[in-house]
């Protein structure tokens, strides 16, 4: 066991954060197995948020079919599952603080006029004074962060153009961004963990200057690798990744153990969902995670 794990016990919450755009597939099953093992390796909480904040791509049904599932691999979460749809007051009240303090403003640039510019926002609303009204709103960048260290991809850098770009924390169709709502929810929810899919690596410098921004703790990040099916190409609920079975959990759960570097003994692929986790639990060690961005499938 991690020797860190000894000076950390009692501290830990760690969580798992799908979006109800359709049903888990394997590779959310990846995200969702790490957190929990990792949570629980450390003798943490492990919760479960519903990240529908971005109320289009929210499917009806999907955040039941998920918890469903969840429970159905054996994953219990340790609090009351958060909904970001719930928290809007949350989001609203801190926005409200940073219009006050000068640290936002509103912009007009549409995506078409920033492609134009190179792909990157020139800040050219900054000094604009548009008003907040049916506008997107950015934040000003004023604690860039460049690089991190993550506990499984190690040291990550990101381009200084990207990680000094003011970015959008409130759409212009009145949506809260998930860079704002995010950190947000982690803050709130006292998240000193944070175990996902390396799809977020480079958005992560974001999260970490909007902590600073807040006077906030930055969590610790580890970017676990993506299940591809080809290089660049994850497996997501945009391209129809299928969905796992919730009548016969164990063969998907022992494919995400072996993906994440922890191959059950032939005797456990036989067992049940919990004795399977109690035993990753105890083998758990991040440094054993496979320090890839990305895992290409073997077709069966």
């Amino acid at each position: 066991m991690d020797p860190a794990f000894c000076s950390e016990v009692g501290v830990y919450r760690g969580r798992f954060a799908p979006s109800p755009s359709g049903p888990l597939h394997f590779g959310s099953l990846i995200a969702a197995v790490g957190s929990y093992l990792d949570a629980k390796a450390h003798h943490g909480k492990w919760l479960v948020r519903i990240e529908d904040i971005d109320t289009p791509r929210v499917v009806a049904g999907a955040s039941d079919t998920i918890l469903h599932t969840l429970e159905a691999y054996g994953l219990h979460w340790d609090e009351p599952v958060a909904y970001q749809s719930q928290r809007l007051d949350l989001y609203q009240n801190t926005l409200n603080q940073l219009i006050k303090n000068n640290l936002v403003y509103a912009c007009t640039c549409t995506r078409k006029q920033i492609k134009t510019q190179g792909g990157i926002y020139l800040n050219s609303c900054k000094v604009a004074g548009h008003p907040f009204e049916h506008h997107a709103i950015r934040i000003k960048q004023s604690k860039p962060c460049l690089e991190f260290n993550d506990r499984i991809q190690g040291s990550v850098n990101v381009a200084k153009s990207f990680a000094e770009e003011d970015f959008i924390i409130k759409r212009s169709d009145g949506l809260f961004a998930y860079q704002l709502v995010v950190v947000l929810d982690d803050i709130e929810q006292g998240i000193t963990d944070i175990v996902r899919g390396a799809d977020l690596l480079e958005p992560t410098v974001r999260q970490i200057s909007t902590y600073q921004l807040l006077n906030q703790t930055v969590p610790k990040f580890a970017h676990l690798p993506l299940a591809v099916v080809e290089p660049g190409f994850k497996l997501s609920k945009q391209n129809h990744a299928p969905a796992i079975d919730n009548q016969n959990p164990l063969p998907a759960l022992c494919a995400a153990l072996t993906f994440l570097g922890f191959p059950p003994p032939l005797e456990l692929t036989h067992s049940s969902v919990s004795q399977l986790l109690t035993w990753a639990t105890g083998q758990w060690q991040i440094s054993q995670i496979p320090k890839q961005t990305e895992i290409v499938l073997n077709h069966q």
